[in-house]
This record gives structure tokens, sequence and C-alpha cells, in this order.
């Protein structure tokens, strides 16, 4: 047994005791009602502000701790948060809100208009998606104590979607500190459903449930997330009802079908796939016809089925459906480059790298997240299909620092795998691995590719907020980017959603609020 293994069975074997004095085993309301998740690894890596760093455990304590003025859930429907409601006008210029009244800070302190506009002008543009909106906004107005109005310098089309991914955060805890480096990032304030509680290094953070939330009390007296890396503790804690929901490993998938307490969810987060980048400024990769060729050798039905355990989708388009208004139908992949690898074999001929004397071309250096389960499957995957075309891949496993210094900040790759979130809007997801990325930021485009049409595009579609006219210039931003094929979606992917256990809270799955939001105020404990 590993030390990470015996580490994993410790915890669990701690959180059955704490859950066995804490509950009782029954919904006595004099019992503490606590629910458990598992986590991959210790959350405190990253920290727990949404606000200032990108990745899926900021985004998830975040979504429990703090609160935006504008809910959006996982399928892009918008309703009240800490503001009650809001108007812009008719230039698009100017944007109003009015907010929620008496709701408090966890420390105690009112949340007022000054913290909206403190978070505005001096937070919001340290977000990655807020940074877009910092980029047009003149100024912020607090108009009287429940009225603020952003003005804007020239429209912007996803203004909605980006007030919604921004956490208000208190004004009092962070005017006057170095904002990425206060310590409430990892012990965070805010005004949601669940309050930070305490943090044992490598074990476990816990949270409380918020006696004067605004938007009602949780049912949950107590949120445990325990840290077990070892995935097949994970599983193992999940079916034996040990613990209420965790991230399982693609191979479970089937176990988790046939179990009548567990399921793996399909909605409460945004859509995700998993892409494949190819560098451009790479000598064999120069070339569309090459990329086309290498595409069309992927069999995409065969890497959702086998590599995601069937939890998978291949994609057809860059955007799925529920993103309509925004979806180019004419750009679809089955159509355009259909897996045929004999097609692929001539076409790689005609491009000028025809096979050695030994049936080789080339050989391509591939990057990918060694933790990344299907990404993983679907290289070894790859790897073999290209093979049928005389291409060698060298595979790099690595952790996720090291893939974005070698992609995104060197460049050092040919081939990139990953999973990406398509985010609230096209804009702030999907179109910032087209747009041209000289700077070489982390997140955007890492291809080399810098095309004209299709900045253009990105740009209309920003400028803009009726939303005909961003679905128009989004779909020739689609159709040029299907003609030049250098970020290419393999599959639509739905085993990063949690897996729940029902056994003991119900109503798990009813996250319709807000993207990753717990249902804290209407799960029951059975």
């Amino acid at each position: 047994m590993t030390i990470t293994r015996r580490a994993a069975v410790a915890a669990l074997a701690a959180l059955a005791l704490a859950l066995t004095a804490c509950s009782g085993g029954g919904a006595d309301d004099s019992s503490e009602r606590v629910w458990v998740r598992a986590m991959n690894g210790d959350p405190m890596t990253t920290g727990l502000n949404a606000q200032f760093t990108t990745g899926t455990v900021p985004s998830l304590f975040s979504a429990q701790i703090l609160d935006p003025l504008i809910f959006m859930n996982g399928d892009f429907k918008t309703s009240p948060g800490l503001a009650t409601d809001w108007k812009l006008s008719d230039d698009g210029l100017d944007f109003t809100m009015n907010l929620r009244h008496d709701v408090t800070w966890h420390d105690g302190k009112p949340f007022t208009a000054e913290d909206v506009k403190f978070d505005f002008d001096e937070l919001v543009p340290l977000n990655v998606a807020g940074s877009q909106l910092a980029a047009r906004l003149d100024s912020t107005e607090i108009v009287d104590d429940d009225t603020v109005v952003l003005h804007l310098s020239k429209p912007f089309g996803p203004l909605i979607e980006t007030i919604s991914q921004q956490y208000m955060l208190p004004k009092h805890i962070y005017e006057g500190t170095d904002y990425l480096t206060n310590e409430a990032n990892k012990e965070l304030i805010g005004t949601g459903p669940m309050m930070y509680d305490s943090y044992s290094p490598g074990k476990q953070v816990v949270l409380v449930k918020n006696p004067d939330y605004w938007g009602g009390v949780s049912k949950v007296d107590k949120a445990v997330y325990s840290t077990v890396a070892d995935p097949n503790s994970r599983a193992q804690a999940l079916f034996a009802g040990e613990i209420d929901e965790a991230i399982l490993d693609p191979s479970q998938v089937d176990k988790v079908d046939k179990d009548p307490n567990t399921e793996l969810l399909t909605s409460g987060e945004y859509p995700q796939d998993d892409i494949m980048i190819f560098n451009t400024e790479s000598e064999q990769l120069k070339d569309a016809a090459v990329r086309k060729a290498l595409y069309s050798a992927l069999d995409r039905h065969a890497i959702a089925e086998t590599a995601m355990a069937g939890v998978g989708e291949p994609a057809t388009t860059f955007l799925p459906d529920s993103l309509g208004w925004a979806v180019d139908h004419d750009v679809d992949f089955d159509k355009m480059y259909p897996f045929d690898p004999d097609a692929a074999n001539r076409a790689l001929d005609e491009a000028g790298f025809p096979r050695g004397a030994d049936g080789k071309r080339f050989t391509l250096k591939v990057v990918y997240i060694l933790t990344l389960n299907e990404v993983v499957s679907a290289v070894q995957m790859a790897q073999s299909m290209f093979a049928d075309l005389g291409i060698d891949l060298k595979l790099v496993p690595v952790g996720g620092a090291q893939y974005s210094e070698m992609v995104y900040t060197k460049g050092d790759f040919d081939l990139a795998f990953v999973r990406a979130n398509l985010g609230a809007d096209p804009s702030l997801g999907v179109v910032r691995y087209f747009e041209c990325n000289k700077d070489r930021r982390v997140g955007f485009n890492p291809s080399g590719v810098c095309d004209p049409q299709i900045d253009e595009a990105a740009a209309a579609a920003l400028d803009t907020s009726d939303r005909a006219a961003r679905g128009a210039a989004l779909k020739k931003l689609q159709a040029r980017a299907a003609e030049l094929m250098f970020n290419v979606p393999l599959a639509w992917y739905r085993g990063a959603y949690p897996t729940i256990n029902s056994s003991r809270w119900k109503g798990q799955d009813k996250r319709d609020l807000m993207a990753e939001r717990m249902p804290w105020q209407t799960m029951t404990l059975g």
C-alpha cells in the first residue's frame, strides 16, 4: 500500500467516524447535518478565490461562499443574485443595477454599493473574464445606497455574462492590501450560503452554513471537502455511502449506472470538451492541409466511446447545441473531416511528407496533463491512429503548471491535448483559443495563428449587445477556424461532472440556480 493510499484510507476512516458522530445515521434535527465531498488534491494548493485564480477548485469553493450580482446556471440562464434587477440603456453604454437590501458579509458587516464600486474599479480588472469588461469601463457610479451604474466607453457584448462571473468581495477586507496575496483569498469572507470554517493541510477544508443567508438558510450544517488523492479510494468511499460526492475515473461509469444510489450528473456546470491544439510554428504543422489530415485520421467516435467510457459525445461543431444562437451549423466535422485514414495518408503525401524507407513520416511532441484520465486515454488512442499514418508521437505527460509553461509560455510542443471549459459565453471561453495571442498569455491561443478574419469576427462579437449580430460574428469566426483547423474539438465530455451518492442526502442533483452552486437550501437528509 502506498503512502498516498494509506493517507486516503486514514482520511476516509476519520470521515466515517465523523459522519457517524454527527448524523447518527438518521435525520434527527438535534444532530449536526454533514455533507462530504472527496477532493482529488489539497484545495489550498490554488486557494479558494476564483475572482483572482482560474481552475476547478477556486470555482467550486467560490460558488458556495461568494455571490455574484447575477446568477447564471449551467444552461446559461440568468436570475437575480445580489442585484435584484438590471437594465441596459438603448445605446449599450449604461448598465443600471438595483442591489438587494439587508445583505451582510459573513463577518457581519453590511454589503453596500461601496463594495460593488470598489470591486468593479479595483478587482474586476484582475479577473480573466472581467479584464475585457474593465477595459471598456469608464466609471462606476453610485446613484444611491441601492443603485449602481456601470458607464461603458463602448458596448460590450457579453456584459451580463461577464458580470455573472464576478464574485463580490468585501471592500473593508481588501482595500489597502495586496489583493492577490491577501490571506482572505484562502479564508474567504463572502455573502454566500456557506462560510469558511477551517483548513487542515493535506486533509480537508470545512465550510459551515451561513445562518443569515438572504437566499434561505442551508439544510446542511457542515460541508467537509476531504482530500482523497487515490481515485480507487474515492470510488470505494462513494459506493459505500461514506461520502456524498466525488469526481470519479471514467472507468467507474458502468458501476455508477448499476448502483441505484449513485448518479453521474449531466448538468449544473458549463459544458466541457477535450481539444487538440496544433503548434503551427512546428515545421510539419504549418500547412492547414496537414492539420486537416491529422484530424481526419482520428476516430473521434471511438475516442468518445472508449477513452471517455461512454460519457462523451463526438464534437461535430465548435460550440454545443445549448448555445444555439451562436452555433454555425454549416460547420460539421463529420461531413467536412470524416474519419478516413486512407484520405489522410494521401493528403500527407501530397503535402510533401512521404513515408521514408522505414515507413515513417515524422515525429510529433505531444504535451498533456497526466491527471486528466480521459485525455491520457485519448492521447494513447491518437498515438495508435497516427502510427497508421507513419507518424510517431513522443508523449510528454506533465502537471498542470508545467503544461501551462510548455504550451502557453514557451510553445514547446507540436500537439497539445487538454480539457476545456466553455465558460459563460463564447467570447469569454471558446474565442480566446482562436484570437491572436502574441503575448503568449496562459489560457489563450497557443497555436501561433494570428488570423485577421478571426480577430475581426471576435472583436465584432464583443462590440455589440445585439445577440443576433453577435451570433453572426461568431459564426464567421467558426467558419474561418474550420478552414484553418489549428484548435480542434474531439468530443464533449461529461465525466468531469460530479458523481453523487443519494443514500443520505436527497436533492443533490437540483443545481439549477448557478453553475457549480450546491442546492444547499433544498437538500434533505433521509
